[in-house]
């Protein structure tokens, strides 16, 4: 679902190149979960920004679905990336002034997705993260796990085949994250999502199928 070969990311500061990736390749298939660690300032948050369309690399190739993504516009980029791929960030970034439901429903609905179909995914997905029963709570009347939860449905509202997390359990304590992890893993392997997941907490790490570090502008697998 996923493939990067031969990225390369170069910034110019205060007149010195910095090689922050250097030909970074990988690949990431459906329903598995891969899990990207390294050392602050590796590089992880710029690769996962490559891999999301967010950001260009200043060489090689992205491919999404089996489509090359490298070459696309802006306008098809965008297209591709709403499509097919799902973000969670440390930080929810749930819409303060919607409900839980709605902050599933509304990116359904940019999507063109009639407003009861998408209200019908939502409170689906919301059952399937245990929260059914919260659906027409703000987000302020939710606690930081159950916050978390409802960005992971978010996530896979418009049925992604990639999911792409930043730290999603950086900002839970242990019994949380342990929590919000198992339910995201559950929700990947029986939706068949292929999942790259960066994180510091090396213990979740190891619970994934597989690990790369990246280091020196490059992935290596950990045994």
């Amino acid at each position: 679902m996923l493939e990067l070969n031969g990225i390369v990311r170069v910034f110019e500061q205060a007149g010195t190149r910095l090689e922050i990736l250097r030909g970074a390749a990988m690949a990431v298939r459906p329903g598995e979960l891969v899990g990207l660690v390294g050392p602050s300032g590796a590089g992880k948050s710029t690769l996962l920004h490559i891999a999301g369309l967010l950001e260009r690399p200043g060489g090689g190739s992205v491919r999404i679905g089996g489509v090359e993504a490298s070459g696309l516009d802006d306008g098809k980029r965008t297209e591709l990336r709403r499509r097919a791929i799902g973000f969670v960030y440390q930080f929810h970034h749930l819409l303060p002034e919607f409900s839980a439901l709605e902050n599933i429903v509304l990116p359904q609905m940019v999507a063109g997705v009639a407003k009861p179909k998408a209200a019908e995914r939502a409170r689906s997905l919301l059952a399937a993260v245990g929260l059914e029963k919260r659906a027409d709570h703000r987000p302020a009347r939710l606690s930081g796990g159950e916050q978390q939860r409802v960005a992971i449905a978010r996530a896979l509202a418009n049925q992604p085949g990639l999911l792409i997390a930043d730290e999603p359990t950086g900002n839970l304590d242990p019994h949380t994250a342990d929590d919000v992890f198992a339910m995201l893993t559950d929700l990947v392997r029986r939706s068949r999502v292929a999942a790259l997941i960066a994180t510091h907490n090396h213990e979740l790490a190891g619970r994934m199928d597989r690990v790369l570090e990246l280091r020196d502008g490059l992935l290596h697998p950990r045994g």
